[in-house]
Parts: structure tokens; C-alpha cells; sequence
């Protein structure tokens, strides 16, 4: 299975994460990163690999970037492993993908997260499951919010194992990024009617219940409370982010009055 996966990774200013990315995928034949100009060190780090092969092309939205690494860069493979810059695949991960004999009728296969802040695993994480494996020819991306949604006809299967998640950019890079995230969040939300909207995304709608829930739910419900700072930090995290987007919620409500 290995042998006709082709892992694709998106990439602006990640040299803080690429090289530890890069070092779990050396079974990869060819790696394909599509890059958004990085003005940083990324692309002198991704051309220490071998199997890389590095494509620019300037950011438009995160759907037009996939579909681009998907559609216009050559990959050849029937499957491909896609990862953000910070998503580290185990070697226990990449036996179980190499062991894989997918029926016709399954289309891909979606990977749990474990969460590392600085390194340190937490005990559980709000990060949802991603589709990750899949058959390229059905799949394309799909902009929603801030973020893509995977179009992908066909069955999705779970994976045992898990990816890690450690992004040790530095932290004033999260807040900026979170700040462009969750502008395209809460114009996502001020452009659905209330009814459309899932139970989380109405609670985060109604501006200033879900950072204190986002609080509670990483600290007790996903146990975070156990995993002292490095937990204490992650929520904190979400608990910022969730008040970014009330923040730019509450400022549309005002405009309009």
C-alpha cells in the first residue's frame, strides 16, 4: 500500500515543523509539498529529502491549495496521504497503512489525533477525526469557514492508529493565524441561518458561551485537567481562538446596529 501512496503537505513558513514531518515519511517514494512562497527556511529544509519535491504556488484559500497538490502536480500514485505541515505519521501508523488491502468500495480512511504541545502528548484532544488516506481520482476539496471540507465519494474507514499533532510554531504565528481562521468563521456563521447551523456552531454563535465551554470541555470532559500546563495551555488555546471568533461575531452585530 505504501508503494502507491503519495503523501502531499501543505507548507507556509512551517520550517519550525516540515523537517519532523518529513523524517516520519522516508518509506515515501516521492513527497510532493505545495508551498505558499514561504519567506522563511522551508524550502531550504524540504530540499535536504531526497523524495521531495517541492511546488509553489501563491494562496488563494485552502480548498484551491489542495485541489491544486491533488490535480496539478503529477502525482501519479491511486492513493495519497494528505498532512498538514504539522502532522507527524508513526511508524506503527505507516505498518498498519503498508498492511492495508482496501476493498473496491472503500474510498479512504480517516486517522484520530493525538496532540502535542512542545512534544508532550495530552490525554485527549477537541482536534476531530480527518479523513487523511484516500483514493485521489475521488476525491476534491471543498472550502467551509476557515477551513476545507474532503469530498469523497465512496466508503471512509477509521485507522487504528494515531497521527500526532505537534506544531511548535511560535505562539505569536497562532495567534495571527487564528486571527485570519476564525475572520472566515464568523463570516461563515453571520451568512447561515440560525436553523442550518450544528448545536456547536450555534452555542458558538451565541458569542459568549462557547469559550467558556470550549474551557470546560478540554480541562474535564477531554481530561485535560491530568496533563498540568501542557493541558492548561491547550485550553487556553481553544478557549483564545473560540473568543477571537466572538470577538469578530460581536463586532458584525455592531456594525449592522
Amino acid at each position: 500500500m505504501l508503494k502507491d501512496t503519495t503523501p502531499l503537505i501543505l507548507t507556509a513558513d512551517e520550517e519550525s515543523n516540515i523537517f519532523r514531518t518529513l523524517d516520519c515519511l522516508a518509506w515515501a517514494r516521492e513527497i510532493v509539498v505545495v508551498d505558499s512562497f514561504s519567506a522563511d527556511a522551508t524550502l531550504e529544509v524540504a530540499n535536504r529529502y531526497p523524495n521531495v519535491r517541492f511546488v509553489q504556488r501563491k494562496f488563494d484559500s485552502h480548498s484551491q491549495q489542495w485541489n491544486f497538490g491533488l490535480k496539478d502536480t503529477g502525482i501519479s500514485s491511486e492513493w495519497v496521504l494528505a498532512l498538514d505541515a504539522d502532522y507527524l505519521v508513526p511508524e506503527a501508523l505507516a505498518r498498519e497503512m503498508d498492511q492495508l488491502r482496501p476493498a473496491d468500495d472503500v474510498s479512504g480512511y480517516s486517522a484520530r489525533f493525538i496532540y502535542c504541545v512542545e512534544g508532550t502528548p495530552l490525554t485527549s484532544t477537541a482536534y476531530p477525526p480527518v479523513t487523511v488516506l484516500f483514493r485521489r481520482a475521488l476525491a476534491e476539496y471543498e472550502q467551509d469557514g476557515h477551513t476545507q471540507r474532503l469530498r469523497l465519494a465512496g466508503k471512509v474507514l477509521p485507522l487504528a492508529n494515531q497521527i500526532l499533532h505537534d506544531d511548535r510554531k511560535p505562539l505569536h504565528r497562532w495567534i495571527s493565524a487564528q486571527s485570519r481562521y476564525m475572520r472566515l468563521e464568523a463570516a461563515k456563521l453571520e451568512n447561515r441561518r440560525f436553523a442550518e447551523l450544528s448545536t456547536q456552531n450555534r452555542l458558538r454563535k451565541c458569542i459568549v458561551i462557547a469559550p467558556i465551554a470550549m474551557f470546560l470541555y478540554c480541562m474535564i470532559v477531554k481530561r485535560n485537567i491530568l496533563d498540568g500546563r501542557a493541558g492548561l495551555f491547550y485550553a487556553l488555546q481553544r478557549t483564545a481562538a473560540e473568543l477571537i471568533l466572538s470577538l469578530y461575531l460581536l463586532q458584525a452585530k455592531l456594525k449592522r446596529d
